[in-house]
């Protein structure tokens, strides 16, 4: 057995909120306590000084496109333009630089812009002449599209969404993403998800849950990520609809998937208006769009359940959580409440949930996994939200603390690209949600970062995501001036970081707060990065 010690700390366990030494045997966590106590208990044992900082259970993160954040890494991002301008700007100075197949670029959002306009086919033929240019929206549910991309993918006139100029949505969107993907190098590829899984360990990551699918990915993209080799751990959900037990058993072999979960889409964002809605949105009389139906919804989970493979899909609109509410009642009602349960079926953003809902997802053991930086980005009453919603509606959106208290399991992610990989930031914005009584307190924020993130993931031990002896030793180093031990009587954080409950005690989480940086990530008692 080998055994490391790391002392000098300030460890985040419940099993003591003085904690400042712990030891590590062959990738488990085995001792945790005081660092004299530590050094006396383990004579000879090579040993790391902490020098102070602050040591917590590292996270995991339950939505991620990693060869697509990885485009935005080593590429073209967009999400720093403040203006139509701005955008052209960018593209025409990168493409001017590159000689690559096609232009990709991600993170534009005319909603911030001062034209408030999208970018046109004609923006992008005027800012890079003759070249193939595929620029996602920020909700990666619409995308501006020159004429020569436009041109190489067959049939897209004809297809729902599609518009001369403005940006495609819908399955004219899909066969763009498609055709604009195999234009991709293999090195390409290669590089960026290399990128992004680098970035995540920097960022005290250890685990991503990979949300790829046909119109997502694509398969050749999914299964070289499988296939890839890093200390970042990826759980491979596979977006594809199944109708048997025996089809579902043969796309995971086919894919090397986990589960067939993740981007199946029942409807698509609010900001492309795309969500699938019960009535129509504030700003354009449309109800979103529907790719699924209940009966459709209802033979994949039928078929995962039976199976035994995990499930879910991505709901946000209202019509779309209804309708797949009522294909989980319909399969409960056939197989019952505990086969369905045991699977630990997912729901991706689950966005426009009512309490009534809440409960009953609550009651068949289907986990949320949700994004508290929509919130921070779109919500409040003069964001995206309100615009796309009216007030009332946008004001409902994501009810992190009903979902938590009806029973449902949280589970955080980035859904990166679309939001920046921070996992810190993720629960500073479910501290600080833009409606009142939908925040969480600081601990089930971070617990729903890591505990609940690794459950997501099919992980029950009762450990992972936890530093106690038997967990594994997956955790991250940060530096922190100072850890809010005792708050304000009317903070957000008193109910977590008060020392009489003892609880360790967590970096600041307020709004104004900045993220602390990661000086070393090690996943199963193996450094993954090291500042």
């Amino acid at each position: 057995m080998t055994t490391e010690l790391f002392c000098g700390g300030r460890i985040y366990s419940p099993m003591a909120s003085d904690a400042t030494a712990m030891a590590v045997t062959d990738g488990v966590v085995s001792w945790i306590g005081e660092d004299r106590t530590g050094r006396a208990l383990h004579p000879g044992v090579p040993m790391t000084d902490l020098a102070g900082s602050f040591v917590a259970p590292a996270f995991v993160d339950t939505h991620v496109h990693v060869t697509d954040l990885g485009l935005s890494l080593i590429g073209l991002d967009l999400s720093h333009c403040r203006s139509l301008d701005d955008c052209m700007r960018a593209l025409a100075e990168y493409a001017a630089k590159t000689s690559d197949a096609l232009v990709w670029g991600h993170g534009w959002d005319e909603s911030e812009w001062i034209e408030h306009r999208s970018p046109t086919t004609s923006d992008l033929d005027a800012a890079a002449p003759g070249r193939p240019v595929y620029l996602t929206r920020v909700d990666a549910h619409s995308a501006a599209v020159s004429t020569p991309l436009r041109a190489a993918a067959p049939g897209i006139d004809t297809a729902s969404g599609f518009s001369p100029q403005s940006p495609l949505t819908a399955d004219a969107h899909h066969l763009a993403r498609l055709t604009a993907r195999t234009m991709l190098t293999t090195d390409t590829r290669t590089r960026a998800r290399r990128a992004a899984l680098d970035h995540a360990a920097a960022q005290g990551i250890v685990s991503v849950h990979e949300c790829g699918g046909p119109i997502v990915s694509g398969v050749d993209d999914f299964r070289e990520l499988m296939a890839t080799t890093h200390g970042v751990e990826v759980r491979g959900y596979w977006g594809e609809l199944v109708d048997t037990a025996e089809q579902a058993r043969q796309v995971l072999a086919d894919t090397g998937a986990h589960g067939l979960a993740g981007d199946i889409f029942v409807d698509g964002s609010l900001g492309s208006r795309t969500a699938w809605l019960s009535s129509p949105y504030a700003d354009d009389p449309g109800t979103g769009v529907s790719y699924l139906d209940v009966d459709a919804i209802t033979a994949h989970i039928s078929a995962c359940t039976a199976a035994g493979i995990q499930a879910g899909f991505h709901v946000i609109g209202d019509a779309a959580v209804t309708a797949t509410v009522t294909a989980f009642a319909s399969v409960v009602d056939e197989v019952g409440t505990p086969a369905v349960a045991a699977r630990g079926h997912r729901l991706e953003h689950l966005s426009m949930v009512t309490p009534e809902q809440s409960d009953l997802l609550a009651s068949w053991g289907v986990i949320a996994s949700v994004q508290p930086l929509f919130d921070a980005l779109w919500g409040g009453s003069d964001g995206l939200y309100a615009a796309r919603l009216g007030a009332e509606r946008g004001a409902a959106l994501h009810p992190f603390a009903r979902l938590a208290s009806a029973g449902v399991a949280l589970a955080f992610g980035s859904d990166a690209p679309v939001t920046r990989l921070d996992p810190w930031a993720t629960a500073r914005a479910a501290v600080n949600h833009h409606t009142p009584g939908s925040a969480v307190s600081p601990r089930a924020a971070f617990s729903a970062a890591t505990r609940g993130a690794w459950r997501a993931g099919g992980v029950r031990d009762g450990v992972a995501g936890t530093l106690v002896p038997g967990a594994p030793a997956s955790f991250a180093v940060w530096d922190v001036d100072e850890l809010v031990v005792r708050a304000p009587k009317d903070s957000v954080q008193r109910w977590s970081t008060d020392p009489r409950a003892g609880v360790s005690p967590l970096p600041s989480l307020d709004a104004s707060a900045e993220s602390p940086r990661c000086s070393m990530t090690v996943h199963r008692g193996k450094v993954i990065h090291e500042q």
